[in-house]
């Protein structure tokens, strides 16, 4: 039987994974949790640059984090230890102004990558697995579309069996009777999956109808209350998830960005962010949009939170499934492979 994934798989060491926005970085150490390793993080001001290291001074250990921003790098708490820029120790206070007597491993190392896209910090612990990429959502890049973040989520879940609730859509006229799903239909139609070639990555495309309320031409009589909608979920492994909403007879484009952070065992961080086209500069409609979202995410948690086993079951054996969960059964595919890879 395969193992499940948990918040703490192994194999994600190898991944790209969110540490953080970049608005909770400035140039002073603060503390990060990432598959249960405390790290440190902070923007230098030698370079701009984002520096991730493991929270622990070489010497007696002691939290990075707890100390100071200086010289472009950061001055321990403890014994007054400086780590510059490049993570090298060059100055130890206790032996005086001569630097030869620091010992040669007196140094941080840092995580094996760091990029920063979309307002976010990412981070891959060990050399990143081929076909494992970072996020991409082409909306970003394109001035048509207002982008609104929604605040940090942290919760006690499972970033696996999140991304599962991402991508099934047979939860919605439960789940969010409150926000959406009264007016969405109970059965699923058919979703076209494609696995990107070379890729631990896919996209899968459904198109159907829906009552669109939200569409002023509705009430003037020129559009009919019932209309259709194409959604494009996608997935980059591990956790970084998309869905594209076209409106095909109002026009307008949403995206929704679903990016998970596997704190420890039993906790993480979900940031999230929407792009859309049809606010025509209204920032009001724009949170209006942002306060929506937090509202879906909170009902998701309300089922998320209540798990007991804090994993996603990778053996097809495990569970049962339907027709409907094409896409989730996909996702547990991808991950397989991810594992499997990890352990060449």
């Amino acid at each position: 039987m395969i193992p499940p994934i948990t918040n703490t798989h192994p194999a994600l060491r190898r991944c790209w994974l969110p540490l953080a926005r970049a608005s909770e970085l400035g140039e002073q150490p603060a503390r990060f949790m990432l598959l249960d390793q405390p790290l440190v993080a902070f923007r230098s001001p030698a370079d701009g640059q984002v520096r991730v290291y493991p929270d622990r001074c070489p010497h007696r250990g002691a939290p990075l984090s707890i100390g100071c921003a200086e010289g472009g790098g950061i001055r321990c708490a403890y014994h007054g230890w400086r780590f510059g820029p490049d993570g090298r120790c060059d100055e130890i206070p206790a032996l005086g102004p001569n630097p030869s007597g620091i010992p040669p491993k007196a140094h941080l190392t840092p995580v094996a990558g760091t990029a920063e896209r979309y307002g976010m910090v990412f981070v891959a612990l060990d050399e990143p697995l081929p076909g494992v990429g970072l996020p991409e959502v082409p909306e970003a890049d394109n001035p048509r579309f207002a982008m609104g973040e929604l605040p940090i989520l942290s919760a006690r879940a499972s970033v696996g069996l999140l991304a599962d609730n991402f991508l099934d859509t047979a939860h919605f006229p439960f789940v969010h009777a409150a926000t959406f799903g009264a007016s969405e239909e109970r059965e699923v139609g058919r979703f076209e999956v494609t696995r990107e070639p070379g890729e631990l990555a896919f996209t899968a495309t459904y198109q159907h109808q829906f009552a669109n309320r939200e569409d002023p031409a509705v009430a003037r009589g020129e559009r009919p209350l019932l209309q259709t909608r194409r959604l494009t979920y996608r997935l980059v492994a591990p956790f970084h998830l998309t869905l594209r909403i076209e409106f095909l007879e109002a026009g307008g484009t949403n995206t929704i960005g679903f990016f998970l952070q596997p704190e420890t065992a039993e906790a993480c961080r979900i940031m999230s962010a929407i792009w859309r086209d049809d606010l025509d500069g209204d920032a009001e409609r724009l949170r209006e949009a942002v306060e929506f979202e937090v509202k879906v995410v909170e009902e998701d948690l309300r089922v998320q939170e209540a798990y007991h086993r804090l994993e996603l079951p990778l053996d097809p054996t495990a569970e049962v499934h339907t027709r409907a969960d094409r896409t989730t059964i996909e996702l547990r595919r991808v991950l397989s492979d991810l594992v499997a890879a990890s352990s060449k």
